[in-house]
């Protein structure tokens, strides 16, 4: 199917590995310019590496003038553009009584807070041309309990803004949409690491928390961001879509 993003300007945060790394490189595939935005130079550097044609972008997007320079980094470059994906983010703390405030509002600017201004930005640049994506990475963990309560309580706020946020946006021709994956592996990400630790452990949760009866991989979550991307998905707005393999026990 020819998704018709050649030639799209995108920008993927949380771009240098992982989830937002596979979501940089099919939109790659598909013939957009790319620009990807992390806190590490190493990483950007072994994606540059990996990728000659894409663009990367250091930022602490954790920090507003940070996002407002990286933002205007990326305009400068590419002019205008047509997608953003809202990919940083991270999991701390543990149980509510145990986790201290500042860490619950460490993980809203990292989760949240972050998404909604570089949306904020994003938007601006797409009123002028009445058109454009915004893709916020969230979780079914931000659906239904699971997971790490800071975590958890950001990507369900992300979650909900994206549909004030979509239902705002679609008069002028701008669609907001999020993906919110399930378990899924990958190098550098924390299932790998507990299956490398605990097999037993980890398999058995396979098999009692995922009917697919396998964790999902960034591919699979990459080719649903970058359809919704697409014009093929018009009239797909406010939507949050879950993927997967069933792992979820929300109904909606």
């Amino acid at each position: 199917m020819d998704l018709n993003l050649n030639n799209k300007k995108v920008l993927v945060t949380g771009g240098s590995r992982g989830i937002g790394k596979g979501i940089a490189r099919v939109f790659l595939e598909e013939g957009a310019n790319v620009g990807v935005v992390a806190r590490g130079q190493k990483g950007l550097d072994e994606v540059k590496q990996e990728f000659k044609n894409i663009r990367t972008y250091q930022a602490d997007l954790t920090e507003e003038n940070e996002r407002i320079k990286c933002m205007n980094e990326f305009i400068n470059d590419f002019s205008n553009i047509d997608v953003l994906i809202n990919n940083s983010g991270g999991s701390n703390g543990g149980d509510v009584l145990e986790t201290h405030i500042s860490t619950f509002k460490e993980a809203m600017e990292y989760n949240y807070y972050s998404a909604v201004h570089f949306s904020k930005l994003a938007a601006q640049h797409m009123l002028k041309q009445q058109s454009g994506s915004i893709i916020n990475i969230t979780s079914i963990t931000g659906r239904e309990s699971g997971g790490k309560v800071t975590y958890n309580n950001a990507k369900s706020a992300l979650i909900s803004f994206t549909k004030a946020f979509a239902n705002e946006a679609i008069r002028y021709g701008i669609r907001v949409n999020s993906v919110a994956p399930g378990a899924i592996i990958h190098l550098s990400g924390a299932w790998q690491k507990r299956l490398d630790e605990n097999p037993e452990k980890i398999n058995q949760y396979i098999q009692t928390n995922i009917p697919a009866g396998r964790f999902g991989i960034v591919q699979e979550v990459a080719d649903v961001v970058v359809f919704l991307a697409s014009e093929k998905a018009n009239w797909v707005v406010g939507a949050t879509l879950n993927v997967d393999g069933g792992q979820s026990r929300s109904n909606f």
